[in-house]
This record gives C-alpha cells, structure tokens and sequence, in this order.
C-alpha cells in the first residue's frame, strides 16, 4: 500500500486558521447545542478524519479510480461490483462516529458544529472523493429524513445509516428529462395499506447498487396520478432496496433493478447508475413495482428534496475545493523538488539547475492556484458557519439573517469552486509539465473528477439562473443586502486598518456598488429571457466580487503577523485583488448593455 503524505492533502495549519483565528468557531460552543464541544474536542476530531483519510481513503484512491465499478448479472438481476478497498474505508469513518458528526445525539450524532462537519468531510473529499461520495450521499439522505420523514421512518432508517449499515441516494433525474424535473414520468401508485407502487426509470444515480452494507435507501421524486401539473405534482418517496420486517431487519428484496452503469471520466470509483423501479423482475408480496414510503404531505417533494439538494451543492463546491487544494499542494511540492532550468539572465550554463519554483511563471501559477483553492475552501467553511448561525443563533432576526445570506450564497458556493477550482486543477497539471498529465501522478484524476463538479447537482447555468433569478431578488432583495452589507462592513474595516487592506477595501467597494447598479439595471428588462441570456456572465462576476470579500476577510485575519504563513496570505489576496477582481468590471459592463449577442444568435447558425 503506498505511503501518502498528509501534507499534500490539505492544510492543516490553513484550517486552523480558518476556523479558529477567522471563523472562531470555538464560540458556537457556548451554544446549548455544541456545549458538549471544546477546542480540544474540535481538534481532535480534525486530527482523527485527517488521519483517517490519510490512512484508509487516499491510498486506494487511484486504484479504485482505474478499476472502476463492473455490471454483473445473476439470475437475470442486475449487480454492481465495486472495488474491495471502498467497503472497509467507509466503514473506518462510519465506526469513528463521522458519518453523524453534525447530526442530533437523539439520533446517534456527535452534534459538532456543521462548519466543523464540512472541515472534517474535506479531508475525505480530498483524499478519495470516489470512496467519500457514498458516505456524502448518506449523510444528506439522513439530514432529510430527519428533517422531513415521519418518526417511524426515521427511526427504522437513519440509524442504520449513520452506523455505515446502510447507504443512501437520491433519485432526481431521468432520461427523458435531465434537469427538467417538472417533465419526469415515475409514477406512484397508492395503495390501501397507505404505501405506493413505484413505475418507472431513474438516471445517473450515484451509489445506486452495491453491496457495501446491509440496504440501500432510495429518495425518489414521483408523481401520483392525479397529482396536478408540473413540479407542483412531485412528491418524494422512500424506497429501499430491501424492505424492512416488522422488527426492522432487512428483509424481501424491492423491486428496484439495476439496469446499467454510466461510466463517467472522474468519480469513477462512485458507482453511477440506470434504476428501474416496478419493471417486475423482482415482485415484493407478490406483486410488481417498487414499495415506497410517502415522505411529509403529497406534492411537496421537490421542496423537501431541495433540502438535500441545497446541502449536496455545498458538498459539490466543498469537493472542488478540496481536489484544488490537494491539486495545488503536490503541484507547489513538485515545484520545490524538481530542478530545471535556471534563472532568467544566468549566464552560466554549467551552473547547476534551479527549482522550477525559482521560475517566476511557475509562481504565478502556483499563486493562481492559491487563490483559488484557499479562497474556495473558506467560502465553504464560511457557509458551514452560516448553518450553524441558521439553526442556533440566539435571536430570530440574526437566524433569519443567515438564513438569508446562505440562500443568495448557495449557488456561487456551489458554482464558483467548482469552476475555478477546476481552472486550478488545470494549472497544477501545466506546473508538472509533461508529467502532468501521465497517470504516474495525481494531478491528472484530480481534474478528471473535479471536471464533474460544474455538472454535479445543477449545472453553471442553473446556478446562475437561480441566483439571477431568484435568489437576489427573493423576499424584496432581503438575501443580497444582507450579503451587501456583509461585505460593505469587511471594507469598513479594512479602511481603518490601513495599507494593503484599505487599498483592497476601496477596490472590492467600488466592484460591489457597481454589482448592485447592474443587478438593479438587468431587472428592469421586463422579459425573463432577456434577464437571464447572459446570468452565467452575472453568475461569475458575482463570485468574483464575494471571492475578493473572502480574500479580504482573511487578510484581516492575519492581522501582524509575519511569518511564511501569513505572508503567503496576503500574496495570495494581493494576486487576487490585482489579477482576478479587475476582471469583474468588463463583465458588468457588458451585463449593463444588455448585450443580445446571445439572444439574437439563431439555433441553425450554430
């Protein structure tokens, strides 16, 4: 088994300074739900998934990227086959209590702080996102349930899963359909023993069959007959793959067949699938279609899916992250260790060869990828720390405000990380050189998988239509002042502190006035699809702008101190602030003319 260093999986002393010197996360445990929690016990859960995933994720991460999962059928049922090493690593986490970090101790749960769960879950993501997708998927699958099932399903079924015994999904999409859920055809019959029968195909289903543990819990969203039009008629569905006795051991098998595996160019080690659901191959009491369980009232599925859909795009974004960060420390480690060349204006051909990082465009992309990466994790860390707000802060109106700020943050946390945490993936493939992009190193999987994360969860353009569309203008706009004044009171700071600081203030104020200009100008076109033609455009100039927000929060959080640590911080903000945010104006500038470029191009010229 290959020995895998820590140190190029994430930063510890980056997280430390995440949590404790800028987010304190130490404070939320004076808060009746974390009070069980300490530093020390924060800490050492930290140190615990470290170890984990570096001891039992990472080093069969290749191995289970080139032996993917194969289709096996026996008895004309079908079967996916994964590789032996994912089983017992899911298993070390689930047995060290991680998989229910965050949940309620009623249900089994550590009840750390969800920032906390976040940190922790990145080490994962990191270090094996394949194998880490599986418990990822069950931790959301359990937070639903909690949220929306009734007593009885929660008790029979999350327990079981935050023990590892049982896994989750969530079934969304179908071949006709993609995105488009109000077009989905599952269809769910009612039955007089107030179950359904489920009828119908469900597609790109991560961690859809296997036999990692005992069942594997289905959230499907269906119709049911006479439900009403469009997404107004979905409800959500529990559907497992085996159903449960009367004393809840698993028992007959459902009808929920495995028809074929997609074979996507990242995650590989994720098993992603076609779900037949009633095709009767298999016919439970004796009867064909899958026996599903009604989760809260009929047609508020979508609703109660979003629930978990909200909670796997910060996951989504949290993953990209990670593989920018874990992609840029074996990028800055190769730069340090590997001679080539010297420096420019060297004479001397017999002089002996210098590190590539001694290259001064090696360090701007290596600067690049810093930027990117650390900026990324700590939106997420921050977003983490909003839950936590959400759910326990001491007055309603500080809960409402986080409430609102992580609504109108969710989709640049999902879609901001994802794209340009792919974008330095790219540059850690260019510092490698040729190397790069030879499966003797790393670099090339982590921009395999991290090239799934635009797609995963809703795409960049449904990220930018939702906060375009919706998420600036919801409840009068209330989410994006609370995000203006956020970032508005950061530059204030930042005036009084001084140097470096005040000079990024003052930039990162003049892009946030201009945002909230164009994004009151782009809503007066009084046709959706003038105001959405170019919300991808919005979408990153948006990111950018809350990028350099976090950037210049961090800055601020280094305070004086002078060390190689903080100094590379205030690099890394200084790159941002001079290379990166700058590209925001031309962006706005084009939003502001309403550019039709788009609009007035015809499908046939394509």
């Amino acid at each position: 088994m290959p020995h895998v260093s820590r140190d190029l999986i994430l930063s510890r002393a980056d997280l430390e300074f995440l949590l404790h010197d800028w987010l304190h996360v130490e404070e939320l445990t004076n808060r009746k739900r974390f009070a069980e929690h300490s530093r020390e016990t924060i800490d050492a859960v930290l140190e615990l998934a470290a170890d984990l995933a570096t001891e039992q994720f990472a080093p069969h991460n290749k191995r289970n990227d080139a032996e993917e999962p194969r289709f096996e059928q026996v008895d004309g049922v079908g079967y996916a086959r994964l590789h032996p090493e994912v089983g017992p690593a899911l298993a070390t986490a689930a047995e060290a209590g991680l998989l229910s970090a965050t949940m309620d101790a009623e249900v089994g749960g550590l009840q750390l702080p969800h920032v906390v769960g976040i940190a922790v879950a990145a080490w994962f993501q990191a270090a094996n996102p394949g194998t880490w997708a599986y418990a990822m998927l069950t931790v959301a699958n359990a937070n639903l349930l909690v949220a929306h099932g009734s007593p009885e399903q929660v008790r029979a079924f999350v327990p079981p899963m935050l023990e590892g015994r049982f896994h989750g999904t969530m079934c969304l999409s179908e071949p006709q359909a993609g995105s488009s859920l109000a077009d989905i055809t599952t269809r769910a019959e009612p039955r007089p023993d107030g179950t359904h029968r489920m009828f119908g195909s469900k597609m790109w289903i991560s961690g859809g069959d296997h036999e990692l543990g005992e069942n594997i819990v289905h959230l499907v969203l269906a119709k049911i007959p006479g439900g009403g039009p469009g997404v107004r008629g979905i409800s959500l569905f529990l559907v497992p793959k085996y159903l449960l006795d009367a004393d809840g051991a698993v028992g007959e098998r459902n009808d929920v067949t495995l028809v074929g595996l997609n074979h996507k160019m990242g995650y590989r080690g994720t098993v992603n699938t076609l779900l037949a659901f009633g095709d009767g191959t298999v016919t439970p009491g004796g009867e064909a279609g899958a026996v599903g369980y009604l989760v809260g009232s009929p047609g508020s599925g979508l609703a109660a899916m979003f629930h978990m859909m909200n909670e796997a795009r910060i996951a989504v974004g949290a993953g990209a992250a990670a593989l920018a960060y874990t992609g840029f420390l074996k990028s800055l480690d190769y730069a340090r260790t590997r001679p080539q060349g010297r420096p420019a204006g060297a004479k001397d051909p017999s002089a002996p060869m210098v590190p590539i990082v001694r290259h001064a465009d090696v360090r701007r992309m290596l600067l690049a990828q810093k930027a990117y990466a650390e900026g990324a994790l700590a939106l997420i860390l921050y977003c983490g720390r909003l839950v936590d707000e959400e759910r326990t802060a001491g007055d309603a109106a500080a809960r409402e405000r986080a409430h609102l700020l992580l609504e109108t943050l969710t989709p640049i946390a999902k879609s901001w990380p994802s794209q340009w945490g792919l974008e330095a993936n790219t540059l850690a493939i260019q510092v490698h050189g040729g190397y790069g992009y030879t499966r003797e190193y790393d670099v090339e999987q982590h921009y395999r998988d991290n090239r799934l994360n635009p797609i995963h969860e809703g795409t960049h353009g449904i990220q930018a239509a939702d906060l375009l569309g919706r998420k600036v203008v919801m409840n009068g706009g209330a989410g994006f002042t609370a995000l203006r004044e956020t970032v508005t009171a950061t530059v204030a700071r930042a005036e009084e502190a001084g140097g470096l600081a005040a000079t990024c203030g003052a930039a990162l104020r003049q892009a946030t006035d201009r945002l909230v200009e164009v994004t009151a100008l782009v809503h007066t076109c009084p046709h959706p699809e003038d105001r959405l033609a170019n919300a991808a455009v919005y979408l990153e100039a948006a990111g950018h702008i809350v990028l350099a927000w976090i950037w210049l929060e961090q800055l601020l959080a280094v305070q004086e101190r002078d060390d190689d640590f903080a100094n590379g911080k205030r690099a890394a903000a200084r790159y941002f602030f001079r290379f990166e945010l700058p590209t925001v104006g031309p962006r706005l500038d084009l939003l502001a003319a309403g550019d039709r470029t788009v609009l007035d191009t015809a499908p046939d010229w394509l």
